[in-house]
């Protein structure tokens, strides 16, 4: 961990926010593009020294309090988690409801979508579960286990993730909120030092402090088998499982990229169908 991570991370947090965006109306030279820290204590109702304080590292321990009031000024929400933890102030997890016994439905429901992808992630975007056409969609990996794994470290990853910057980005944010939510989990911790370790690009991704929450912009990937795909997802928290999400991928219909996921599906049933009985195996 950095010297200042939660200095660095408010900063980048300045950074990334225009004056407007948060009611400040932008005059003079700015040396940041962001909101001046001035602004950004008035927007949290703190005094503007201790901001000035917390953000240059002088002040090691802010209350809780302070910190989710940062948070709301600058817009990170979705961030809080991280935004706790280099101080050591992390707020207290709500009771989780005891999940209920019996068999998950998760697999129903992806069964129920045969003409669309379907996974199952935790926030840690391990793979889970997946329907057939999601099996298909991920062949290209090997293995399909982790999502942040296959975008920096599988060779695979660049040429399927058309848009892979965009994609690294995201990764690596969903990630951060992951290591802030789980504090006390080993897995987020230990797959951010194996992909630090060796991958360059998360590495720089990771130092740049930035954490944004999902987005629902459509993705572009290109599969060996059926060219190029336009998918956009739904995500669904799955209440008998906390912490995980059914996710569903789709394409526009009648479009080139339902017709490619349509072909997909049937290369996929192909190859998997078992071989007739007595076929000549020479």
């Amino acid at each position: 961990m950095a010297d200042n991570d939660l200095g660095d991370f408010l900063r980048n947090g300045r950074s990334g926010l225009r004056p407007e965006e948060v009611g400040m109306a932008s005059y003079g030279t700015r040396r940041v593009p962001g909101p001046r820290r001035e602004e950004v204590a008035v927007l949290a109702g703190i005094n503007a020294d201790y901001c000035t304080r917390v953000e240059q590292g002088r002040e090691r321990r802010p209350s809780a309090q302070v910190l989710d009031a940062l948070s709301r000024a600058l817009r990170l929400d979705d961030a809080r988690g991280h935004l706790h933890r280099p101080a050591g102030t992390a707020a207290r997890r709500p009771r989780r409801p005891r999940a209920r016994p019996g068999q998950p439905r998760s697999r129903q429901l992806m069964d129920g979508y045969p003409h669309t992808p379907a996974l199952v992630l935790n926030r840690t975007l391990d793979i889970l579960a997946t329907n057939a056409l999601a099996d298909a969609l991920y062949s290209p990996f090997h293995p399909a286990d982790n999502l942040a794994r296959m975008t920096f470290a599988d060779p695979a990853g660049r040429t399927f993730c058309q848009d892979w910057d965009r994609a690294a980005q995201a990764t690596v944010a969903n990630l951060r909120q992951a290591a802030g939510c789980q504090r006390d989990d080993p897995r987020p911790h230990g797959l951010v030092d194996t992909l630090t370790e060796n991958s360059a690009d998360f590495a720089r991704l990771w130092g740049s402090h930035t954490v944004r929450g999902k987005t629902q912009e459509a993705k572009r990937f290109l599969h060996p088998d059926v060219g190029p795909l336009t998918l956009s997802y739904q995500a669904f928290d799955v209440r008998e499982a906390p912490g995980r999400q059914l996710v569903i991928c789709h394409a526009e219909p009648a479009s080139s990229s339902a017709e490619a996921l349509h072909l997909l599906g049937s290369i996929h049933a192909t190859r998997t169908r078992p071989s007739p009985r007595g076929a000549d195996r020479t």
